[in-house]
């Protein structure tokens, strides 16, 4: 009995121990090799591949060159790629921004159109596995039922909450939440910066890009001692900004709406470490209470790669990598939100990225940019419903999947890791693999079609790999295929379920190398 006792006694403090998250023990403190010990890139994150978010806010209404718009409109002689002069444009059409500031564009924000239903099906259709907004960009308005400033789309504009409504939404169809998060730029640095006052001051892209979002220029809105308009513009004592406008407003989306996935944007450098411990600290174990799995984002060297996932903006890694990573990119050629003359990234352009990303340990998370009403344009559906077609047939050798030892081979590489790559055309030659997590069914996709009866040798897929079975996704025709000491060559079926990429289901018998 006493024995029996004491085992008890052990298994309920084993019990204890590994029941954080029913206990509501926080096990996180704001130390980095303490929040190095939960999992970066959890595995519903490495399933999933693809997401989707969407720039879309007040800085819609203007809809005129990019989402700077809160920004440029008030410095006369910036023009950007030669032809988008925004202070002319905002003088011409609304009038000199002293006395139309952009805090009086936030009424003209009315979503009056937005379906977070419609949109959510939508992105079920595409086949994102994750999506939500931008949160907040660097204009200061919240997207959310906000209590931390009256700059909200609860309290203005739209008066719904744009979050709760789409977070309902998102969740009820089966996906995972994201909310990203660019308001570092918010804080008015101008104002104790004499130097950097003037706009147009000839300052270096590294020196312009860390100045706060809203210049500094006497006459301006953002230059206001109103209370109501200082928390719009972020006209605040650093320390009274940090804990109300940055660190606040996260932990209110935390705990209104336990998001899955915080992005952040650049800029992160600009907010003191403690402040960045503090947030990580208070989502993880939040995240622990409910049992939740989540990831945290990062653009800059500014959290560990061991608490924060990587994220590469419109680029991604040119080689497979050992960890997980991230690439934000948006569906457009220019803007990420809407503006009027938006041209749109063929589909073949934003799959092959997608594909090009699973291979190498890396997952996609997709912008799009609607209208001031809520509507998505339909050239912007239709290449997400073209995505999703693809990936209903297809889907198997890019969710759910891990690297294979090599990621791909063909002509066509992207050139360099990192940020802002110039996306490279493809052909039927470019391959890219997969692998099942039992490592027993390799995917082969080639990023375009070779034509019927043309063969195609994968050179990686050596001749001492037993093979069971080979079939192309979507097609039911046998496969014919030879392996030798050149690779595994297959003769293309008489017809194919796409021209933008086919993949091909290798399975391995057991013993394969």
């Amino acid at each position: 009995m006493k024995n029996r006792s004491l085992f008890l006694g052990l298994a309920m403090m084993l019990g204890l121990l590994c029941s954080n998250v029913t206990t509501g023990r926080e096990p996180y403190t704001a130390d980095w090799k303490v929040l190095a010990e939960h999992e970066e890139a959890p595995e519903w994150f490495r399933d999933a591949k693809f997401g989707i978010y969407f720039h879309w806010g007040v800085y819609s209404v203007p809809a005129y060159g990019y989402e700077w718009y809160p920004r440029w409109m008030h410095v006369d002689g910036y023009v950007r790629n030669k032809t988008q002069d925004f202070y002319k444009h905002h003088l011409e059409t609304y009038g000199h921004p002293s006395k139309f500031g952009y805090h009086d564009f936030v009424g003209m924000f009315k979503a009056e159109k937005f379906d977070a239903g419609n949109w959510a099906d939508l992105f079920v259709q595409a086949g994102a596995k994750f999506a939500g907004p931008v949160a907040e960009h660097h204009d200061g308005f919240a997207m959310w039922d906000s209590d931390a400033t009256p700059w909200n789309v609860a309290d203005m504009g739209p008066k719904r909450d744009i979050t709760g409504e789409l977070a309902k939404a998102v969740r009820s169809r089966g996906m995972k939440l994201v909310t990203t998060f660019h308001h570092a730029r918010n804080l008015q640095r101008y104002a104790n910066d004499k130097e950097h006052q003037n706009p147009n001051a000839n300052l270096s892209h590294t020196e312009r890009f860390k100045m706060s979002h809203y210049p500094y220029i006497e006459g301006m809105p953002p230059t206001s001692t109103d209370p109501k308009l200082r928390l719009l513009y972020g006209n605040l004592p650093e320390a009274e900004w940090l804990e109300r406008m940055w660190f606040g407003k996260l932990k209110e989306v935390i705990d209104k709406y336990e998001p899955d996935l915080i992005w952040f944007d650049s800029w992160l450098d600009q907010i003191p470490e403690n402040y960045l411990q503090k947030f990580c600290a208070y989502y993880l174990n939040h995240a622990a209470k409910h049992g939740k799995d989540v990831v945290i984002t990062r653009k800059q060297e500014d959290m560990p790669l061991s608490v924060a996932l990587e994220d590469l903006e419109k680029g991604r890694m040119d080689q497979l990598t050992a960890h997980c990573w991230l690439t934000d990119d948006t569906i457009s050629m220019g803007s990420w939100c809407y503006t009027q003359d938006l041209q749109i990234k063929p589909v073949k352009m934003v799959l092959h990225s997608l594909i090009d990303i699973a291979s190498k340990n890396g997952c996609l998370l997709l912008n799009i940019s609607p209208k001031a009403d809520g509507t998505i344009p339909q050239n912007q559906r239709e290449v997400l419903l073209e995505i999703g077609r693809w990936l209903k047939i297809n889907g198997e050798a890019i969710y759910n999947t891990r690297p294979w030892i090599r990621y791909g081979e063909g002509p066509t590489t992207i050139g360099k890791s990192g940020g802002f790559i110039t996306e490279p055309s493809y052909t039927s030659q470019d391959v890219r693999y997969t692998s099942s997590k039992d490592d027993m069914v390799l995917y082969a996709t080639l990023l375009g079609w070779p034509g019927a009866g043309k063969t195609i040798t994968l050179n990686s897929v050596h001749w001492n790999t037993h093979i069971r079975r080979i079939q192309m996704l979507g097609c039911d025709k046998k496969i014919e295929w030879s392996l030798s000491q050149k690779g595994l060559t297959l003769t293309m079926p008489p017809q194919t379920p796409s021209e933008l990429a086919v993949s091909f289901r290798i399975e391995k018998a057991y013993g394969s190398e």
